[in-house]
């Protein structure tokens, strides 16, 4: 049995229509079927418009809000890189930055350059590891609106997530609907290799 850990602050950072919300579900309950207690928060502009999503979860021994405090957090898992570099602020030096390497235009403003992006979030963090997860998920599954998913599911296999890549399955099992199940499935298959 792996030492249960104290406490675990992961912000997944992205755009409306990414599934935030789904991975906020597959991360909460994967924690708790693993016996931890797990607060969780979802903040969101105009989410349904491809407006900015930023979701808290916090699990542990015991966790008493739903917040991530500035500088606390353990993992930074981003959909969309300018979002990421938007909510840097919540990383440390310790900060483990899992990002999908894509960049969403935002209307009427200059888009960031990957490269600076990057500088930037490396000013903060050393622990920066870009996947283009987007691009995966397009050529071997033919759509990237698994993306999060894929991203979940390499974290855990890559142990940047203190969950065990089964549990993460058995929530995909539980609370993916069964039209999109397989795809789902495939997904966590192709992160694992």
């Amino acid at each position: 049995m792996a030492k249960k850990i104290e406490q675990f602050n992961i912000l997944i950072t992205g755009t409306g229509g990414q599934g935030l919300i789904t991975l906020l579900q597959v991360i909460s309950q994967a924690a708790l079927s693993e016996g931890y207690d797990v607060k969780t928060s979802e903040l969101h502009g105009l989410a349904q418009r491809g407006g900015s999503v930023q979701v808290h979860i916090r699990f542990g021994k015991k966790v008493f809000s739903p917040l991530i405090s500035p500088g606390k957090t353990d993992l930074i898992l981003g959909l969309e890189m300018q979002e990421v570099l938007k909510d840097s602020y919540f990383a440390g030096s310790k900060t483990n930055f899992l990002i999908n390497k894509n960049i969403i235009p935002i209307p009427f403003e200059k888009k960031i350059a990957e490269d600076e992006i990057v500088k930037s979030i490396k000013k903060i963090s050393k622990n920066v590891l870009l996947v283009p997860a987007a691009d995966i998920c397009k050529k071997e599954l033919g759509t990237d609106v698994v993306s999060g998913i894929y991203l979940v599911s390499f974290a855990s296999f890559k142990n940047l997530i203190p969950l065990k890549p089964e549990s993460i399955l058995r929530v995909i099992k539980k609370i993916i609907p069964e039209k999109y199940l397989e795809l789902n499935l495939k997904t966590f298959k192709i992160a694992e290799s």
